[in-house]
């Protein structure tokens, strides 16, 4: 492709334990003439940490080395100061996160690159499962998968599959089992790999995914190595206990459409599932709360189909109530078992569901949190389920794991009501409640976490740690837990010459692996518990986790690998971070010599290392490091501009939508700022077009953390702060200043408003004649240093406040002579897209200045995340 052949690729996997390491290893060689760009570009999945990387350019490798944040940071900013660049950063996909990687090779030579990272598989529905992302996006001469599995107990099933596998393809999945060892390998030859007969398309492009599972005749598997020991617990055949199950389900204005009817579809195959033995109800919460029964009550048929009619006619209305709605559940709750109403043996969740933020009743975020730990006091497992991306996610996951549940967000797509199933299915089954497993505190120091709520059928518990002597050789574990006839408490010991003995298979084994498994397992378990603390709690299990990361060499949220050549590569640093779970976060880029990348989201990894000038690279999407003067906008019919300032370009895209549709712009977490906008018509509809008018004729701005609210029509301006309010029409010029916002008004033009150190918003005011038979006054919106709101900014306009970039392909002439179309390369989509122009009336507000921009048509359909319709709100505030 484009000269560049990749040759070999293969992709090495060996996992004992469950632990796996996977080596990526991609050879290219430049078949040009002249100096070109080779990208190495993998998916990962999103709970791997990498732990190595390095390049090889003409028999000369460039290693990685792992550092603390903050020192590549300084790295990266000495390097920004000097003009040096960095990537961008975006969503992957729902598993995964992207690790993209470019260099410069000169004419007939060859890069060898690889990339090394680690991974616990978890078990679910009594599999453990490899998820390998395939797409080479080329023929590949010697493209080779190769699994090697080593588990003590035994491998009972081993099965792989591909979601691009064909007939021909099938025999190409080599499986070979022995009792403890399984061996899969996929080598397709150059033919196989071809979508037709004389094609040069690859037909590798999905998911290649192993399950298998492991023989246990005792639900514990102990194993000791070098003064670490693991502990596996799963237990099999035991009865289900009855759960006791609660659906609070929001049904705000903003679920109207796909969303509620994919909940009604997922709540209703969910009931299918439900148990005769298990009791349930729900409780829905739009600005007041509705209950479907006063209390729970048990799954026979006669209830389930009543349960049936209900959920069916499940509609949507009101704001958002969100506190109200989850603590009437957990008083629920708490009533049936001071009630006996539920067995005493039995299991109990709250599942909540919600696409927005809390804005009727207690809506202070932190509030909510102290009030529901309160009424749940560790009783129950908390699940929150986030509806697409205008969520507050990051109160959602707090809020789940300080009441031993977790969050999960639901993708607004059309598989979402299977998506909420899934979740339902992953905890549908709960065999032991209170589970301990306890070990003796004198000869054990950094335990992994060893008490859990709930136990699932098919699930798996690990614990891992060290002991206080390294030269310990034997452990014994009391293990608790309620089950659904009778309490479960027994002893379980293990000694390290049985795990020696049965680890004399020593090809399958990497280095000290449960030595590595045990600081994963940390690792990860301290940035869960980073997610709800504060304070000098956050701050220690932050050192804590980083220094873990830099020991054991793992790329997590805390740490980056740097990259760097040697001074005949123009001494080129490349810095990667592990991205952290917030989606579109961004870091500017600037593709000159020297350079240096570095990534900040939990989605994507781009490094790009380039050694000569941009000027000799056809096509490849850049961006400045030191950010220029750049804004987003929405004015006319609502027409948004999206400047692309190192582009010199914009991308400009219309939302249609009827009149009174209120539209969620900018939403940021962090700062509480909101900005919406109520959409108006024409006086009187135009029956001849297909689409109406709209425009702005009310936008509100606002700030929870301060308080603060600004109401704009084209007819007057308020303010509330706190609980005054002021009120001033377009004919007053005025500037007003007061703690934490400054509001300047120039008479019938513009009104300019900034809260605290924040961003800067315009909003221009467009008047038309006032006999005009159609038009009426409308408004225009324009944000100015958005850089100052958070990385987790979203919402129509929002999403865009960190820099994005595109590629446009094939230029050719569309259907007007003075507008060509193109491919427009964006976001990791192909569109079609048309030049034009849209007006920038911030300087002129009579006549605007023409924007020239490539318009994205449909709504804005794959430039905005999800689609149009996630962003309609029930009201301003």
């Amino acid at each position: 492709v484009n000269g560049i052949e990749i040759y070999s690729m293969k992709i090495d996997s060996k996992i004992t334990s469950r632990f796996a390491h996977n080596v990526i290893t991609s050879r290219a060689v430049n078949r040009g003439n002249v100096h070109k760009e080779v990208f190495f570009d993998v998916d990962l999945p999103k709970t791997a940490f990498i732990t190595n990387f390095s390049m090889t350019i003409d028999g000369v490798t460039y290693p990685g080395t792992i550092k603390e944040k903050e020192v590549a940071k300084k790295q990266y900013e000495k390097a920004v100061s000097k003009g040096q660049t960095a990537g961008l950063v975006k969503a992957s996909g729902r598993k995964t996160e992207k690790f993209t990687v470019s260099v410069n090779v000169a004419a007939a030579s060859k890069v060898t690159f690889e990339l090394t990272y680690e991974e616990l598989l978890k078990r679910q529905f009594g599999k453990y499962e490899m998820f390998i992302k395939v797409k080479p996006k080329q023929l590949v001469k010697d493209f080779e998968i190769e699994v090697n599995i080593f588990e003590p107990q035994g491998i009972t099933e081993l099965e792989a599959e591909g979601t691009f596998i064909t007939n021909d393809l099938q025999n190409t999945i080599k499986k070979t089992l022995s009792e403890k060892k399984g061996h899969i390998s996929f080598k397709p030859t150059l033919d196989q790999q071809r979508t037709c007969a004389n094609c040069s398309e690859s037909v590798l492009d999905g998911d290649f995914t192993v399950k298998y599972d492991v023989k246990r005749t005792t639900p514990d598997n102990l194993q000791i190595v070098n003064g670490y020991f693991v502990h596996f617990f799963a237990p099999t055949n035991l009865p289900k206990l009855p759960k006791n199950v609660i659906f609070v389900i929001d049904i705000s204005g903003s679920m109207a459409g796909r969303e509620i009817e994919q909940t009604r579809q997922a709540l209703l195959k969910i009931l299918d599932d439900i148990k005769e033995d298990d009791f349930f109800n729900f409780i829905l919460f739009g600005s007041n709360v509705h209950t479907w029964k006063d209390t729970l009550i048990k799954a026979t048929p006669e209830n389930l189909d009543e349960a049936r009619k209900f959920v069916r006619n499940i509609d949507t209305q009101g704001m958002t109530n969100l506190y109200d709605g989850v603590m009437t559940g957990i008083n629920m709750l708490n009533a049936a078992y001071e009630g006996n109403i539920v067995p005493k043996r039995s299991a109990s969740i709250i599942i909540m569901l919600t696409d927005g933020h809390p804005n009727v009743g207690i809506s202070n975020t932190q509030d909510i949190q102290t009030h529901v730990k309160k009424a749940i006091e560790g009783k129950y497992p908390l699940y929150n389920l986030g509806f697409g991306y205008g969520v507050d996610y990051s109160f959602l996951e707090k809020m789940a794991l300080e009441n031993k549940g977790l969050a999960r967000r639901i993708y607004p797509d059309s598989d979402a009501h299977l998506q909420l199933q899934g979740f339902y299915d992953e905890v549908s089954n709960p065999i032991l409640t209170d589970v301990e497993l306890n070990y003796p505190e004198n000869e054990i120091s950094d335990l992994t976490m060893n008490n859990f709520k709930h136990f699932y059928d098919g699930s798996e518990i690990v614990v891992a740690g060290r002991f206080i002597d390294s030269n310990q050789n034997k452990l014994t574990v009391d293990v608790i837990g309620e089950g659904a006839n009778d309490a479960l408490s027994y002893t379980t010991e293990q000694d390290a010459e049985e795990t020696a003995k049965a680890f004399q298979e020593q090809e399958y084994i990497f280095g000290d692996y449960i030595e590595r498994l045990w600081a994963y397992l940390t690792i990860e378990q301290l940035l869960e518990k980073r997610i709800a603390a504060t304070g000098e709690e956050k701050e220690n299990l932050t050192a804590e986790a980083l220094d873990l990361s830099l020991k054991y060499k793992f790329v997590t949220p805390l740490t980056s690998m740097v990259v760097t050549k040697p001074e005949d590569y123009d001494n080129q640093d490349g810095i990667a971070d592990k991205p952290i779970e917030v989606f579109n976060m961004y870091l500017k880029n600037l593709l000159s010599k020297p350079c240096m990348c570095m990534v900040y989201a939990k989605c994507l990894f781009i490094l790009k290392l380039i050694s000569i000038k941009p000027s000799f690279i056809p096509q490849v999407s850049y961006q400045y490091a030191s950010q220029p003067t750049w804004y987003t906008s929405v004015d006319g019919d609502p027409h948004f501009i999206i400047s692309v300032p190192q582009r010199k370009d914009a991308i400009c895209f219309n939302i249609n939508e009827d009149p009174g549709a209120v539209l969620n712009l900018i939403n940021d977490p962090v700062t509480g700022i909101t900005v919406n906008g109520e959409l108006i018509g024409d006086k009187r509809p135009n029956s001849n077009a297909k689409i109406q008018n709209t425009y702005f004729g009310k936008l509100g701005i606002a700030n929870k953390h301060l308080d603060i609210k600004l109401t704009v029509t084209p007819e007057k301006i308020t303010i509330q702060n706190g609980n005054e309010k002021t009120g001033f029409t377009w004919l007053d010029s005025v500037t007003l200043q007061q703690e934490g916002l400054t509001l300047i008004i120039n008479r019938k033009k513009n009104v300019v408003f900034k809260m605290g150190s924040g961003a800067s918003f315009v909003i221009v005011l467009h008047q038309v004649w006032k006999k005009h038979p159609l038009h009426q006054d409308f408004l225009g919106l324009y944000t100015l240093e958005s850089d100052k709101l958070s990385e987790q900014t979203h919402g129509l306009l929002g999403q865009f406040f960190h820099p994005i970039d595109f590629t446009i392909l094939e230029i050719h002439p569309g259907s007007d002579p003075k507008k060509p179309d193109a491919t427009m390369i964006v976001k990791n989509n192909e569109l079609i897209v048309t030049r034009g122009w849209q007006k920038d009336f911030r300087k002129d507000p009579e006549h605007g200045v023409d924007v020239p921009c490539w318009f994205v048509h449909d709504n804005g359909a794959g430039l905005i995340d999800g689609v149009h319709t996630d962003y309609i709100v029930p009201s301003l505030f």
